[in-house]
């Protein structure tokens, strides 16, 4: 029978926490660039160019199809093959950090381009009709008219992407790097295999923590912007 000790619970997680500031870091990078690339891709979605459209759904739908660790291999394998073949660069001296960054901002944005999609569709048209009527340009319309109302539209959506790529981060360990997921399987190296169970559950607290934290986050903005818009 599989014994259980709490208290290695709160004797592994100082140590796991050491590696909690590079996993934010990636979520917090990927977040920046995703989010840029997903704008652009819902941007190709709901314009009138059709080459656009096609190259942008076809994105969407292959990487969304794509499982996490599998773009995570064939970034982390392929790329270096890439791009000494194409430009004859090494990039096996580069930081394992940079591979994971890449495959998940590559995965977030396919994710986050159809929410920004769905809450600029959400949004009604006569906004920006009568955003028109009054003066403002098509830019000022966007950004004081439809862009507020769109992200609080979008913010719930957008909370559960980032809690979704917080969990596909913990990925990361299988190509060696150290984050909270790979700190805890050192840790039960370390350990000869013992307290295996305390480790991941301490591992576990780290994550429930993170997304308890974007969840207060993200209901606090929602009341701000309800405050906001009474």
């Amino acid at each position: 029978m599989v014994s259980y000790t709490p208290s290695y619970v709160l004797k592994f997680l100082p140590h796991i926490l050491s590696a909690l500031p590079l996993t934010l870091w990636i979520i917090v990078l990927t977040v920046l660039f995703g989010s840029f690339l997903g704008l652009g891709l819902a941007w190709a979605q709901l314009g009138q160019d059709s080459f656009l459209i096609k190259a942008a759904r076809g994105y969407v739908f292959i990487l969304r199809c794509t499982p996490p660790i599998v773009l995570l291999f064939m970034v982390f394998y392929g790329l270096p093959e890439f791009f000494s073949w194409w430009l004859g660069l090494d990039l096996d001296h580069w930081s394992r950090t940079i591979f994971v960054v890449v495959t998940m901002v590559l995965l977030f944005a396919a994710s986050i381009s159809e929410v920004f999609k769905a809450a600029y569709l959400a949004v009604p048209k006569g906004q920006t009709e009568a955003a028109l009527s009054i003066g403002l340009t098509d830019v000022q319309s966007f950004y004081r008219i439809v862009m507020p109302q769109a992200f609080k539209i979008a913010l719930p959506n957008m909370t559960t992407a980032i809690l979704n790529l917080m969990k596909d981060t913990a990925l990361a360990y299988t190509i060696g790097l150290v984050d909270v997921m790979g700190a805890g399987n050192l840790l039960i190296g370390k350990n000869l295999g013992n307290y295996s169970l305390e480790t991941y559950t301490a591992v576990a607290v780290i994550y429930w923590g993170i997304a308890i934290a974007l969840s207060l986050v993200s209901y606090v903005l929602e009341g701000y912007l309800d405050r906001g818009r009474s």
